[in-house]
């Protein structure tokens, strides 16, 4: 029996070129007195509180955080508040049956667009000093950045991309990845990867995580089979917002607002009908102008021989209600932006519903669909650019009535932009993105 090329590349990448070999648990993999993993995210408003977890091993039985205004003074930690951190057991079981602490802080009554210090640790075990920027409290012009699969050997592959983001864009004020951060849930030694391939750029600009299909696997635990799970780290190195949905979705759907701009996770993998009633609320009751939706399967898939038919039965009925400003996916190891028209018999218009963005950060790839995005087209769509064989990452620019898009290689060179423009009544216009010279992308 043949197989096909793209089934067998599929099958033979993750076996071959990105596999794991046994080996002894490296210095930085182990848990020790001293805190490592060290991350921001958000489970409040980011003008006036900040997250954050980190990790050591059991012997640190209680953790703290020191916080302070990051003044230009030698000694600005001398007005330093502590805060007492939350601590949980985490058993795992990959290489060997080891535990592990993780403990988390929530800074609150933070003073929005202050630049602050913090470190986290017990007694003489603590963290350097780190800094952070609280968010403004009314809208303002910023830039974050995407990620798409981050995924196999992260480490070698990954770290170079996230590295060459956070030199692209420096004052980014958050990272988004669109899920399958890893490639096996439960296995340590990969988070492990994930987190020193960003080393200090997790520990001071914030992270929005997405569950992907990869966040899921079988799970054993004293024997009994608890079937796909959610990675048992998740929930312990995550501090995340508690929405409103069935406690299985925990965690990993969720919404923030920054400065005029809603981001809204969604877990693309389960349960979808629930969250679009939970989608629907959380869209009719916004009050920022601009509106991301971040979720690992694309709506429109462009890998080779896939499609999430389920999810776009279900999920873009709410997108299209509310013309969801833009939607950045993973899952399909390939690079896609197209866009929904206002109206399929007029695509020259520049008047759009939603733009959607496909892409990928690691270096797994797959192949794109052999008939592009046209089999989709009685759905409402176009497909506006592609790309295969190439990890990205993406600058996002949110500046009054214009969202700017660029998709940027491991080089630092741009591949595409666009730029939306959100006029007076909400509507929406797609144009294309101009150099400083002018030159059209």
């Amino acid at each position: 029996m043949s197989i096909h090329p793209v089934l067998l590349l599929a099958v033979l990448l993750p076996a071959v070129l990105y596999a794991h070999p046994d080996h002894k648990l490296r210095h930085w993999e182990q848990a020790s007195p001293d805190p490592d993993r060290i991350i921001l995210t958000w489970t409040g408003d980011p003008s006036t509180t900040q997250a954050v977890s980190w990790r050591t091993d059991t012997s640190i039985k209680e953790a703290e955080a020191e916080i302070a205004l990051a003044l230009p003074k030698a000694r600005f930690d001398e007005g330093a508040k502590s805060v007492k951190a939350r601590t949980e057991k985490l058993e795992l079981s990959d290489p060997a049956k080891v535990v592990v602490h993780y403990h988390s802080v929530e800074f609150t009554g933070l003073e929005p667009d202050t630049l602050y210090a913090y470190r986290v640790g017990n007694g003489n075990r603590k963290s350097e000093w780190i800094q952070f920027r609280t968010a403004k409290a009314k809208p303002e012009p910023f830039s974050f950045l995407y990620f798409g699969d981050a995924q196999n050997s992260v480490l070698s592959y990954w770290s170079r991309i996230i590295r060459a983001a956070y030199k692209k864009a420096p004052h980014a004020a958050f990272s988004i990845h669109a899920g399958d951060l890893v490639n096996s849930a439960h296995k340590d030694r990969e988070w492990a990867e994930w987190f020193k391939a960003g080393g200090w750029i997790h520990s001071s600009v914030p992270s929005i995580p997405v569950s992907g299909n990869h966040e899921y696997a079988g799970l054993k635990i004293d024997g009994k089979d608890k079937g796909n799970q959610l990675s048992i780290q998740w929930r312990s190195q995550f501090a995340l917002p508690v929405a409103d949905v069935p406690d299985s979705l925990a965690e990993t759907v969720y919404t923030l607002d920054y400065q005029g701009l809603r981001v809204i996770a969604l877990n693309s993998n389960r349960e979808v009908e629930a969250q679009a009633k939970w989608l629907e609320t959380v869209l009719a009751k916004n009050p920022c102008k601009w509106t991301v939706v971040t979720m690992h399967h694309p709506m429109f898939s462009s890998g080779s021989g896939r499609d999430n038919a389920k999810n776009r039965k279900v999920l873009k009925p709410v997108i299209d209600k509310y013309q969801v400003d833009l939607l950045l996916q993973g899952h399909d190891h390939t690079y896609a932006l197209g866009h929904t028209p206002l109206r399929m018999a007029d695509t020259k218009s520049n008047q759009i519903k939603s733009l959607y963005v496909n892409s990928v950060s690691g270096p797994k790839m797959y192949q794109f669909r052999k008939d592009g995005w046209n089999s989709y087209k009685p759905e409402g769509v176009l497909l506006d650019r592609k790309a295969v064989n190439t990890p990205f990452f993406q600058v996002i620019d949110v500046d009054g009535e214009w969202l700017t898009y660029r998709a940027f290689m491991a080089n630092g060179e741009l591949y595409d932009a666009v730029k939306l423009r959100k006029l007076p009544n909400g509507s929406k216009e797609l144009h294309p993105w101009k150099d400083d010279l002018g030159k059209e992308r």
